[in-house]
């Protein structure tokens, strides 16, 4: 037996360090990896930058995201969808001209095989003794709703006329959070140091990651979720500027997590590969 027991090889039981080691450098099984304190974002950080924000706005959803961090993503988003655009409309316009081309050759064919039906056609004489097709027994007497005249009125699977059309997205305003500093008299540099920056607009609780905190859309105050269960909800008034409350006017702030367990957030990262199966 070696000196160290993780590097014993003898042993007959194939340990659990032994299995884990062994599917790290293999490459299959799924691998899960528990996030720490470090890769955890805090609630009072822009979903973007990963920075503290200076002029918050939250979405409906909760996320939280700096004012100017929104507007440089738009503008980069804008000029690679126009990249985009122009990419799709030089594919379009070669599409267009391989569906002309495709147009020409069908209709030469069609001259040519009308050309040699034309030459293939020999002249005989009618035979008055022959029965005619009574109307009414095939299929191509011209009736509606039979095969021929589907396939004309609907010649392809996809109907272009038939094809279901995007509404316009209603666009809403993000709303502007404000945060209620712990001390007024501390600059904004001066609480990017600090652990514990924020406090409840009503209670004066200190906000943090371990805290579950929401924004009231009409004030844009933040305050903790216990405050709203036990105060806000009674009368549906908000405690900052007095206007009613709504279900929807009190949105849930995203958080980040504390690196616990207990904190009701997944800080567990899972990383799916191919399993060999016996």
């Amino acid at each position: 037996m070696t000196r160290h027991g993780k590097n014993c090889t003898a042993g007959a039981v194939y340990t659990y360090h032994e299995k884990k080691k062994d599917t790290a450098a293999s490459g299959y099984g799924t691998q899960n990896v528990r996030l720490s304190r470090d890769a955890v974002k805090d609630f009072d950080c822009c979903c973007l930058s990963l920075q503290p924000c200076h002029d918050p706005v939250v979405t409906p959803d909760g996320y939280l995201y700096e004012r100017e961090a929104i507007l440089e993503y738009i503008l980069h988003q804008k000029k690679e969808i126009a990249r985009q655009m122009k990419a799709y409309e030089k594919q379009r316009g070669a599409r267009r001209e391989e569906q002309k081309e495709l147009q020409r050759a069908a209709a030469q064919d069609q001259v040519r095989g009308f050309l040699e039906k034309e030459a293939a056609i020999v002249s005989r004489p009618l035979n008055p003794f022959t029965p005619k097709a009574a109307p009414g027994n095939g299929l191509d007497d011209g009736q509606p709703g039979t095969s021929t005249d589907k396939e004309k009125a609907l010649p392809s699977f996809w109907v272009p006329s038939l094809t279901p059309e995007a509404k316009a997205t209603k666009l809403e305003k993000p709303v502007t959070v404000r945060f209620t500093p712990l001390d007024s008299s501390v600059d904004r540099v001066g609480l990017i140091t600090r652990s514990e920056r924020y406090v409840c607009a009503v209670t004066r609780d200190s906000l943090s990651n371990a805290t579950p905190c929401a924004v009231l859309r009409p004030s844009g105050a933040v305050v903790t979720v216990e405050c709203v269960d036990k105060l806000i909800r009674k009368d549906m008034v908000d405690p900052v500027n007095g206007e009613k409350l709504t279900d929807r006017d009190i949105i849930v702030l995203q958080r980040g997590g504390t690196g616990f367990a207990g904190s009701g957030v997944k800080l567990q990262a899972e990383k799916s590969r191919p399993v060999m199966q016996a």
